[in-house]
């Protein structure tokens, strides 16, 4: 993909003689990256919403629900007088599958998974590098998936069509490998940042998510948290202002801390978490080995795991009748957490 940045690239160079380079050099850069990926977080997430509206609201008649601070421009497309229809159900989440793998093995095979693997492979190993195309099938495929009631999330795709994005910016500016890094990990954290509304956090996750142990990648802090707050920021002009800046799920939920001993409870919380994470990344990649065994093409294999995810959304369903919200496994499942608050 070619655009005209030959004078950015100039005024880069300029600003490199001045002196700049550790300020006005990152702030531009950050300032770009930032709008770019909070204009493009737009496209996915609204992209995202319209595939759920038009396939998992209006074919198989089942609405996911929303979080109170969430924003579905397409909710006034459809009046749903009906509830979910099961088998339906399964057949649009196996086809999406289907779909979704088809585009990643024909079009970007790095696009595979989440995505998370993919680039801190190449922020460590490939100097920066990540094709272009990865933006638009991770764009498409993960509208497909999550729209048709795959069960999955947005936190792996949109790091990835972040740091993208922030790779291409560096390899047409020809910055150098150090630069290119840190501009994939910035832009990794501006996708986060921007679709979660949690700009702080987005930057914290690029730098501590490169590595396994607990260390940062010190050199990015300062430019994803920049190109963060302005990702978050164009994201958020295109919410309406009564939820810009309003928590994910919404305004009500209160604590007052009062005494050292209400820690308690959130220690042991935390404890179990902990242990129900490595569980859960232990089952996540014996199952992701177990079906690279399988000798069927990618998309077939993705087909087979969207089908099997339908079957355990049906389960939930028949087993608990008339209480839609345990089938949050299809889908986003912020309607069902919404719920239980």
């Amino acid at each position: 993909m070619r655009l005209p940045l030959s004078w950015l690239r100039k005024l880069l160079e300029r600003m490199e003689s001045r002196d700049f380079q550790l300020s006005g050099k990152w702030f531009l850069l950050s300032m770009i990256l930032g709008v770019v990926v909070g204009l493009v977080t737009v496209v996915f997430d609204h992209l995202s919403l319209l595939v759920e509206t038009l396939v998992l609201k209006g074919i198989a008649g089942f609405n996911p629900g929303d979080a109170h601070g969430e924003y579905d421009p397409f909710a006034s497309l459809l009046e749903l007088s009906r509830g979910p229809e099961p088998w339906i159900l399964l057949l649009v989440i196996t086809l999406g599958g289907l779909l979704s793998g088809y585009l990643v093995q024909t079009f970007a095979p790095d696009a595979a998974g989440s995505g998370t693997g993919a680039t801190i492979h190449a922020f460590h190993f490939r100097q920066g590098y990540l094709r272009w195309q990865i933006v638009w099938v991770k764009i498409l495929t993960t509208s497909i998936t999550v729209g048709t009631g795959g069960s999955a999330g947005r936190e792996g795709p949109i790091a990835q069509i972040g740091a993208t994005l922030g790779a291409w910016l560096g390899q047409r500016l020809h910055l150098t490998r150090r630069d290119r890094r840190i501009l994939l990990a910035a832009g990794m954290g501006a996708g986060v940042g921007a679709i979660f509304r949690a700009p702080l956090a987005g930057a914290l996750f690029a730098a501590e998510i490169l590595y396994r142990e607990a260390d940062f990648e010190a050199e990015v802090i300062v430019p994803a948290a920049m190109s963060s707050i302005i990702a978050y920021g164009v994201y958020s002009m295109f919410l309406p202002q009564q939820i810009r800046y309003m928590p994910l799920f919404g305004q009500e939920l209160r604590f007052n801390f009062l005494s050292p001993f209400e820690l308690i409870p959130y220690t042991i919380m935390a404890i179990v978490i902990i242990f129900a994470g490595i569980l859960f990344t232990q089952f996540y990649h014996g199952t992701h080995k177990l079906f690279e065994k399988i000798k069927l093409p990618f998309f077939v294999r993705v087909g087979i795991g969207a089908f099997l995810s339908g079957i355990i959304t049906l389960l939930f369903y028949f087993t608990f009748p008339g209480q839609d919200e345990v089938m949050g496994i299809a889908g986003r499942g912020y309607g069902t957490l919404q719920t239980a608050l």
